[in-house]
C-alpha cells in the first residue's frame, strides 16, 4: 500500500515538472519531478514547501518515531534543510558551512565532506548570527554559499571543488547567509550587509563555470538596477517619485509621512534608485550605502521565465538621515531569468523606519486562471499579487497588533503609516508592532494545494526604537538605533496559523509562547510540520490547526521540515540548532536586554529550554 501512494505521488509530482524540462538543468529536472527526493531548498521552483507524499498522513502520524540522527559538529544555529537527491542526502552547517554527503542506502555513511576554510573573522561581521540556509543542485554539482562570499560548486558525486567565485567582500561588510537557488542555466545567490552600509545585489552566474551572468543592485541608476522601460508597465504608480508627502522637509517634520492620493502621484518616473535619496549620508549619497540586501529565498516561474525575490531594509536604520522612498529597498521584485530585467517591482514600505526586511519568501500559485504570488511580510502584512505583472491583489494584517500602518490602499499600494509609531533620531517611540523582527521572519511558510491555504510561521513581538546618529565607516557595524523587544498585547511571542490568500483572513490561528522560527512543510497527508524555539517538532492537522504529534528534539528549532522517501518509506527531516537573531543572545552570552539588538532581553526564557551553544543536528522520523 505504501509504495502505491508513494507511487501516486511520483505522478503528480511528474505533471508539476513537465513545463520545465525545457529549461533547466536535466539532471535537476529528474530529480524535481520525483517526490522521493528533495532537489530545491523549498522542493520546487515555486517556492510552495509542499510534498505530494501521503504516507505519512492523520490517521497515523501518532505512531511518527524518531528513525535517525547526524550531529553536524557545529554548535549554532542551523537553518533551511538538507537536499535528498537519489538516495544521497546533502546537509550543511552554520559557519564554518561545513557540507556532508550521506549514503542514504548504506546506513547514512559519509560518502564525502567539504570543510571550507573560512577566516572566523568573517563571524563578526556576519547579521545576525553565522548560519546558512542551505545547498542548491543542478548540473551534477551541489552549490555552497560560504559565509565568506565564496560561491563553490562542489561535484555531488565526490565532493571535490569544480569551480568557485568571490561573490560579496567581507572586509567592507558584505557576507552571505542565503541558500543558493539552481533554476535553469543559472545559479542565483545574494549579498548580506546592510547594517554595514553594503549596497547589496542579487547576482546570477552560470552554472558550468562560474562566470557571471548578470547581477543586479537594490539600489542606484536604472541600468544598473537593471530596470528598462517596460519596467512596471501595467502598474506604473508604483514608478512614483514619492509616495508621502513632507519628502523635502524631512521625516522629523509634521511626524510621519502622509500618504499621497493616486491622482497626487507624479508617475511614472525614472531613475528611482537615486532620486528618492534625498540628503546625503556620512559618505557620498544614501543610495551609495543604501543595503536592500537579498538574503532569502527565490522562487521561478518557467512559463513566464521569471524569477521572484525581495530585498530588505535600507541603511541605516536611522530613518532621518535618508528623507524619501528608499527606493529600490523592501521591494518585491521579478526579474527575466535570462538577462536580469527587472519585469516589475513593488516597495512594500517605503521609508523603512523598523528594519522590516522584505526577503521573506514569495510563493507561486494558481487559482483557476489566475497567476498568483503570495509574500509574507516582516512588516504584518500579507500581500497577494498577480505574479505576471505585478498587481497588487489583497494586503491584509496576519494579526490585529500591527500598529505601524492602519492599512495598505490597494488602488497606490502605499501603507497608511500612524505617525505615533514614527521613529526618529534621539526620540524614543514606545509599542510598535511589530518588533524588528517581524510579524514573520525568514523562515518560509508553506502552501498546500490540496487545501488552498497557506500555513505561516509568526513574530508577536513589539518593540521601543530609539533612532541615534551613526557614522559610516567601511567595515564596521552601521546600525544607527537601539531598541528593546517584549511580547505582544495578548502576553505571547509567536503564533502558527492558516491564511486565505484572496481573502486576506486567517482560518485558524495558534498561539505559540515563543516565535516560531521552524520552516513549515505541508504534505499530501493533510499535515503541516513546523519547529519551535523551546524545542517541540510538531505536526498539525491542515483542515483545522489541531495538534496531532509532537516530539521534543534536543534544541531549539530554526531550521525547516523536510520530506523524502526510500525503498518505499517516507521521512520526515528538521534541524535543530537554536540560532538566528534569537540565538545572538543566547549562543553568546549576552545578558543586557539591549543586547543583541533587543533580543537578550526578549528571549531571555530561552535558557530554560536551550544550554548555549545551541547545538546542531540533523533529526529523522519515520512510521
Amino acid at each position: 500500500m505504501s509504495k502505491m501512494k508513494l507511487a501516486l505521488g511520483a505522478v503528480v509530482g511528474m505533471t508539476v515538472a513537465l513545463p520545465m524540462m525545457a529549461f533547466a538543468a536535466a539532471d535537476q529536472e529528474a530529480a524535481m519531478a520525483n517526490p522521493a527526493n528533495w532537489a530545491g531548498p523549498r522542493g520546487q521552483y515555486n517556492g510552495q514547501g509542499y510534498s505530494t507524499l501521503n504516507q505519512i498522513n492523520k490517521s497515523n502520524i501518532k505512531s511518527l518515531k524518531s528513525a535517525w540522527t547526524f550531529s553536524t559538529g557545529v554548535n549554532r544555529g542551523h537553518e533551511g534543510s538538507p537536499l535528498v537527491i537519489n538516495g544521497v542526502m546533502y546537509v550543511h552547517t552554520a559557519f564554518p558551512n561545513n557540507v556532508y554527503a550521506l549514503d542514504l542506502n548504506d546506513n547514512q555513511k559519509i560518502l564525502w565532506t567539504y570543510f571550507p576554510k573560512q577566516d572566523p573573522s568573517v563571524q563578526a561581521v556576519l547579521c545576525c548570527d553565522n548560519v546558512s540556509r542551505g545547498l542548491g543542485f543542478g548540473d551534477g554539482k551541489i552549490f555552497l554559499q560560504q559565509n565568506d562570499g565564496m560561491l563553490v560548486a562542489l561535484d555531488a558525486k565526490t565532493g571535490a571543488k569544480v569551480w568557485d567565485v568571490k561573490n560579496t567582500d567581507p572586509k567592507v561588510g558584505a557576507t552571505n547567509t542565503n541558500a543558493p537557488h539552481v533554476i535553469k542555466d543559472k545559479v542565483l545567490t545574494g549579498c548580506s550587509g546592510a547594517e554595514f552600509g553594503v549596497r547589496c545585489f542579487i547576482a546570477a552566474y552560470n552554472l558550468k563555470d562560474g562566470s557571471l551572468a548578470w547581477k543586479a543592485y537594490s539600489t542606484g541608476p536604472d541600468s544598473e538596477v537593471l530596470i528598462g522601460e517596460d519596467f512596471n508597465k501595467a502598474n506604473p504608480h508604483y514608478n512614483a517619485l514619492s509616495v508621502y508627502q513632507d519628502v523635502n522637509g524631512g521625516n522629523k517634520e509634521g511626524g510621519s509621512f502622509k500618504a499621497l492620493t493616486k491622482d497626487q502621484l507624479k508617475y511614472p518616473e525614472k531613475e528611482l534608485g537615486t532620486r528618492t535619496w534625498l540628503k546625503p549620508q556620512a559618505a557620498g549619497n544614501g543610495w551609495e550605502h543604501g543595503g536592500g540586501p537579498v538574503w532569502g529565498w527565490f522562487s521561478y516561474d518557467p512559463a513566464l521565465n521569471l524569477a521572484y525575490y525581495g530585498t530588505g531594509n535600507p541603511s541605516v536604520w536611522n530613518p532621518d538621515v535618508r528623507p524619501g522612498d528608499n527606493k529600490w529597498a523592501m521591494t518585491l521584485f521579478a526579474r527575466d531569468l535570462d538577462t536580469g530585467m527587472a519585469k516589475w517591482g513593488y516597495q512594500l514600505t517605503p521609508h523603512d523606519e523598523w528594519d522590516y526586511d522584505s526577503v521573506n519568501e514569495v510563493i507561486l500559485w494558481d487559482h483557476g486562471k489566475q497567476k498568483l504570488a503570495t509574500h509574507f511580510d516582516r512588516n504584518g502584512f500579507a500581500y497577494t499579487l498577480d505574479r505576471r505583472d505585478g498587481t497588487l491583489l489583497v494586503a491584509a494584517k496576519m494579526h490585529p497588533f500591527v500598529n505601524w500602518a492602519t492599512h495598505v490602499d490597494l488602488a497606490t499600494g502605499v501603507p497608511q503609516k500612524d505617525p505615533r509609531y514614527s521613529t526618529h533620531e534621539d526620540q524614543e517611540t514606545a509599542n510598535i508592532c511589530p518588533a524588528a523582527l517581524g510579524a514573520k521572519d525568514e523562515q518560509p511558510a508553506a502552501y498546500s494545494p490540496k487545501s488552498g491555504l497557506f500555513y505561516v510561521p509568526l513574530n508577536h513581538l513589539c518593540m521601543r526604537y530609539e533612532a541615534v546618529e551613526a557614522k559610516y565607516v567601511a567595515g564596521q557595524p552601521w546600525a544607527g538605533a537601539s531598541l528593546t523587544m517584549f511580547p505582544g498585547p495578548d502576553g505571547v511571542m509567536g503564533g502558527f496559523m492558516a491564511w486565505d490568500g484572496l481573502k486576506g483572513q486567517a482560518k485558524w490561528y495558534n498561539r505559540e509562547p515563543y516565535p516560531v522560527w521552524g520552516g513549515a512543510l505541508a504534505t499530501a497527508g493533510n499535515l503541516v510540520f513546523y519547529g519551535t524555539l523551546d524545542r517541540w517538532f510538531k505536526a498539525l492537522d491542515t483542515r483545522n490547526g489541531k495538534l496531532l504529534w509532537q516530539f521534543q528534539v534536543g534544541s531549539g528549532v530554526v531550521g525547516n521540515a523536510m520530506p523524502y522517501a526510500h525503498h518505499g518509506k517516507q521521512y520526515i527531516g528538521v534541524y535543530s540548532g537554536i540560532g538566528g537573531w534569537a540565538g545572538i543572545a543566547l549562543n553568546q552570552g549576552l545578558t543586557q536586554d539591549s543586547d543583541g539588538a533587543g533580543t537578550a532581553g526578549a528571549f531571555r526564557d530561552l535558557t530554560k529550554y536551550n544550554a548555549a551553544p545551541g547545538g546542531g543536528a540533523l533529526n529523522v522520523f519515520g512510521l
